[in-house]
């Protein structure tokens, strides 16, 4: 397997920043990954422009996100063993499938209001959410488990990073084309007919990449094997501060769900500035991700993560408080960037150090911190947004990212002092073969 690399890099002379697209594998998985993307974020534009035509509550807008967390919630255990145990290219291939049906039902319903010539209930609504959920459930901890497969260890920095990049470029053009296209067609089937599309060429896709790794351990399915995620992560400091770091920042911090509210009703635009603002942060992160994946973080990794943490919630506070929609993309612009650095430092964290056998359970775990500070962060923020106002629950939760900042330093003091983001756990974690 070894020469399998070497001849790799033989016939292709890469530079260092694109070194991982040498193989084919990575460039598969790359463009089933942006199909994907591209279909549940433009979709997640139509759906919250959908909801908030239909209820005008934020509280509806934040049990968006909770629908699609809660069956996370439930599945992980099960999700990352899974992942463990089975072929992670067949089950990400089924996980899509899957995302895709889920747009199509999204249209059905669409299709049906339109036909009918009123805005129906968001009850259907909410429980294809649930399916997109339960999906992701899968999805993620197979995804992210199946990346290490695809690259040798001395380039996965750079693979993160780009994984990272082309991942932000889906989320920049995903909400703008479905705040484009709803706005057009005056209603979100469109939006959802091509969703389905990229979610079906993301299927095929996926079924074209040849993983080249040895035959894995199936370990028999016990409750010791199940929280093995749990445990890896609670004794490895450095891992577990990165997470619960970004986890409750983001959990504070987070503004994406009351974006609908800021631009139909802050900002005074329509379902097309929705969309741009939507787009912003991804803009910013794909930056971000792009100078990283070019020069990779080797020095004062810890240090800089949480200054970028830090500076994550200054810019919620300033898009918050704004009423210009220039300034306020410009906000979500360095959101998003800072929010990149803690992404590409945790993922090289997770996947360098997790030996391939346990990278699903792992990853399972790092998806429910990812999902409590992003879709339960919706619910938090449609929540306290339905209590205090937009306004407030977003200056408010900026103002937590920075406390939860300042109190990460002093309680993860390894966090702090970390330097590179070169392997410091056991000998015996994985390596690609």
């Amino acid at each position: 397997m070894a020469d399998y690399w070497c001849m790799a890099t033989a016939d292709h002379r890469l530079t260092a920043g694109t070194a991982a697209f040498q193989f084919s594998g990575f460039r598969l998985y790359q463009i089933a990954r942006f199909c994907i993307v591209f279909c549940t974020e433009m979709q997640s534009v139509a759906v919250g422009w959908q909801v908030y035509e239909i209820t005008h509550r934020p509280l509806d807008l934040g049990l968006t996100g909770l629908a699609q967390f809660l069956p996370g919630v439930v599945l992980f255990l099960l999700a990352g063993h899974v992942a463990d145990r089975f072929d992670r290219r067949n089950l990400l291939t089924m996980c899509y499938v899957g995302f895709a049906v889920s747009s199509a039902l999204l249209l059905v319903v669409a299709l049906k209001a339109e036909y009918l010539h009123r805005a129906g209930s968001v009850a259907p609504i909410f429980a294809i959410l649930c399916l997109v959920g339960a999906v992701r459930s899968f999805s993620m901890p197979a995804s992210r488990a199946l990346l290490p497969q695809l690259v040798p260890e001395e380039q996965f920095q750079g693979a993160v990073a780009w994984n990272s990049s082309i991942f932000q470029f889906a989320t920049i053009l995903g909400p703008a084309m479905g705040g484009v296209l709803y706005a057009f067609f005056r209603g979100p089937a469109a939006v959802y007919v091509t969703a389905l599309s990229a979610g079906t060429i993301a299927v095929l896709t996926t079924l074209r990449i040849k993983v080249q790794s040895a035959p894995r351990v199936r370990e028999p399915f016990s409750l010791k094997t199940v929280f093995a995620g749990f445990r890896y992560i609670w004794q490895h400091k450095l891992v577990f501060g990165s997470i619960s770091l970004d986890l409750f920042a983001v959990l504070l911090g987070g503004a994406v769900a009351l974006l609908p509210v800021y631009a139909k009703e802050i900002l005074v635009t329509g379902p097309w500035g929705l969309g741009l603002l939507r787009s912003a942060p991804g803009i910013g992160a794909a930056v971000m991700a792009l100078l990283i994946a070019y020069k990779p973080i080797r020095r004062r990794a810890g240090a800089t993560m949480l200054w970028c943490v830090a500076g994550f919630g200054v810019f919620t506070i300033v898009f918050g408080l704004s009423r210009n929609i220039i300034l306020s993309m410009i906000s979500l612009f360095f959101v998003g960037a800072a929010d990149m650095v803690s992404v590409v430092v945790r993922g090289v964290l997770i996947q360098i150090e997790t030996p391939d056998e346990m990278r699903g359970r792992v990853n399972a775990v790092d998806m429910i911190f990812i999902g409590a500070s992003n879709e339960l962060g919706e619910f938090e923020s449609g929540l306290a947004a339905q209590w205090f106002g937009a306004v407030p629950a977003v200056v408010l939760g900026g103002i937590g990212a920075i406390v939860v900042t300042v109190l990460w330093a002093w309680m993860f003091p390894q966090l702090r002092r970390a330097d590179s983001l070169s392997r410091v756990g056991p000998a015996n974690a994985a390596k690609p073969t």
